[in-house]
């Protein structure tokens, strides 16, 4: 029996922290409900307690902290500023509308990495990609109650897309500019940013949380954001974005069943339609893409 090639290693790694990844991301969404915080307050609390668990990661992983190029430095504050306002625009999405269907608004995001993609690469666009990315969009559209931004529902859904254009942006930036430093190294950066950047803004602060908030946003900050986040970066490197995007589709699926158990938000038919048409989306072109990976390994 061969042993395995450092390539196909690398990838099964990556497969795997892209999945334990997306399982904690899927718990995400809850805090949108949980924290009694505006958006922005939740997004500047969240990222400086990620800012200071990455930075402790990092220094104990024996990095330094400071950047390789002065010119990264400012790769960063770019990165930073497109986290920050994807993650406002996520959980404000879903505070106006639901869990599921805020998630799966952002979720039209594959559909943007698999357009977007190919320009960056110079690779060709399948036909089949493009399929795929009209299943998405269908699913995305059968959650709209009416075209008025009047609706929450409909607000929120067009803010959902909004931060998944966002997220397309980051993640792309990320792999061509900034994919040589390890998650969390790279993800500290981004998270002080983003803490940064918005605090200015807030519009209660940390005050207004009672000992309960401050626990729920403790465990928003280290174990579902500097966690994910840095095994969601490190998949970076060794997959494409595209793949990291279809992948994550299964998210929707692990936000929606949380928050029908713990926040008690049921289902209707055209949500339970369009989240099945994500998801299903996402095995698919995980398994065409497993399959194209071994054909040319094989070749």
């Amino acid at each position: 029996m061969k042993p395995p090639s450092p390539n196909g290693s690398q990838e099964r790694s990556g497969l795997l922290e892209l999945h334990l990844a997306v399982l904690l991301f899927g718990g995400t969404a809850l805090f949108s409900k949980l924290i009694p915080l505006p958006a922005l307050d939740i997004t500047v609390l969240r990222s400086a307690i990620a800012a200071v668990v990455l930075a402790l990661l990092v220094r104990l992983g024996g990095q330094r902290l400071q950047l390789a190029r002065w010119q990264d430095y400012g790769i960063a504050i770019g990165l930073g500023i497109t986290v920050s306002l994807h993650w406002v625009t996520y959980f404000a999405s879903m505070q106006l509308s639901s869990v599921a269907i805020g998630m799966i608004a952002f979720f039209s995001y594959p559909v943007m990495t698999v357009l977007v993609e190919p320009l960056l690469t110079g690779t060709r666009l399948r036909a089949m990609d493009l399929v795929c990315g009209l299943a998405v969009l269908v699913g995305v559209a059968l959650l709209i109650p009416e075209a008025s931004l009047g609706n929450n529902v409909t607000l929120g859904i067009a803010l959902g897309v909004l931060s998944a254009a966002l997220f397309t942006a980051r993640n792309l930036m990320h792999k061509r500019y900034f994919a040589q430093y390890s998650g969390p190294h790279a993800m500290f950066y981004q998270t002080l940013v983003a803490a940064l950047f918005l605090a200015p803004f807030m519009q209660q602060g940390p005050g207004a949380l009672d000992s309960d908030g401050w626990q729920l946003v403790l465990l928003l900050g280290v174990a579902f954001t500097a966690l994910p986040h840095g095994l969601f970066t490190s998949a970076l490197r060794r997959l494409s974005a595209k793949t990291v995007g279809l992948v994550s589709c299964l998210q929707p699926l692990y936000g929606a069943l949380l928050a029908l158990f713990i926040l008690g938000e049921g289902l209707d038919g055209k949500t339970l339609l369009g989240g099945a048409l994500v998801v299903a989306t996402a095995v698919f072109e995980t398994q065409q893409s497993h399959r194209s990976r071994r054909r040319q390994k094989d070749a």
